[in-house]
């Protein structure tokens, strides 16, 4: 299943609703159940350029509905801007990147995002772009004070005074930390469901919110981080890979033995001696493997004489310098090209 995500421009309040298959009559549905929990009359509806919104059916009933539709810019990256960053900061930082397949996790999905909706646009500020100025290839970017959904809709002279009556009594009548306990709750029911496909689909009773044990944890939960049941994985063993037999297998004590008589043998030379030994199975096309081959005994040799320290043994030992001839600097390695 997937999410259809509803951003008003004006004042940021966001809504969230699961749509279980691809279906323009799901989303008509969707679009249905949408109009009822924003705070104000929707306008009009601004979709991209999804085969789902963009059809006969669903842009039919949005007229017949009184709301204009329009689309957002083909090929553009940031088409749709306010609505790409909710999908981020709300949905996938909520639910994750697990697959939810089935009716029930879609309802359990849904219960979270009633919960969402409230926290978000009643309690969680957010930024809202003022203004945006270009000096050459500098951009600077200007921000109204942070504050949440709900003040920008108080604050707006289209929004009706009814409306807004409605609106400062649920504020009046939420609590954030009920509220956020209740997204805990709805993750922990939803973790259960990540990943699953249709097993353990049975239908179980919502968890029962133990707000004071919920306070408590609070104190400590900066210290491990924030663990969010629906980010979860479960076990999964993968059978392991049967390693494919190398045509240097038969070959490779002889192999060893060339490159330790001639360190400096090439691979090409190995190649070319391989074809003398055994035409039938040695072509040109097999350098690339000889030369990842002897990179690789080459390191391992390599490996083994600095680990038992016989490199220092056969080092050459430089005189020192006469005192004054030196110029005094060190050819040291340079790290600024380095990034962290």
């Amino acid at each position: 299943m997937q999410t259809m995500v509803l951003t008003d421009i004006a004042t940021g309040w966001t809504e969230c609703v699961p749509v279980r298959t691809r279906e323009s009559g799901l989303v008509i549905a969707a679009l249905n159940q949408a109009r009822s929990l924003f705070p104000f009359p929707l306008q009009g509806v601004d979709f991209d350029n999804d085969s789902a919104f963009m059809n006969e059916r669903v842009v039919c009933w949005c007229r017949s509905q009184g709301l204009e539709v329009t689309r957002s810019r083909a090929y553009r990256k940031n088409d749709q801007a306010w609505v790409e960053q909710k999908n981020g900061a709300i949905v996938r930082r909520l639910v994750g990147y697990g697959r939810l397949v089935g009716a029930e996790a879609t309802v359990v999905l849904g219960r979270l995002y009633d919960v969402v909706r409230l926290y978000g646009n009643l309690f969680q500020p957010s930024f809202k772009l003022r203004e945006k100025t270009r000096i050459g290839a500098r951009v600077v970017k200007r921000y109204h004070p942070p504050v949440p959904p709900i003040a920008r809709v108080l604050a707006h002279s289209g929004v009706a005074e009814a409306d807004k009556e409605r609106l400062q009594a649920m504020l009046e009548r939420e609590d954030p930390v009920m509220l956020f306990a209740g997204i805990r709750a709805a993750q922990e029911e939803l973790g259960k469901r990540v990943d699953r496909r249709g097993l353990n689909a049975g239908t179980e009773e919502p968890l029962a919110i133990d707000l004071q044990r919920f306070t408590v944890s609070l104190k400590t939960a900066w210290q491990a981080g924030e663990k969010r049941p629906t980010h979860r994985r479960p076990y999964r063993r993968t059978k392991p890979y049967p390693k494919r037999p190398s045509m240097l297998e038969p070959f490779e004590p002889q192999i060893r033995a060339w490159l330790e008589a001639d360190p400096a043998l090439s691979a090409a030379a190995v190649l070319q001696r391989l074809v003398s030994a055994d035409p039938s199975r040695f072509t040109k096309k097999a350098l690339r493997t000889v030369q990842m081959a002897v990179k690789a005994w080459r390191m391992e040799i390599a490996g083994q004489i600095i680990l038992d320290g016989d490199w220092m043994k056969r080092a050459p030992v430089s005189p020192p310098a006469a005192a004054g001839g030196g110029t005094g600097h060190l050819n040291a390695p340079n790290f600024s090209n380095i990034p962290g």
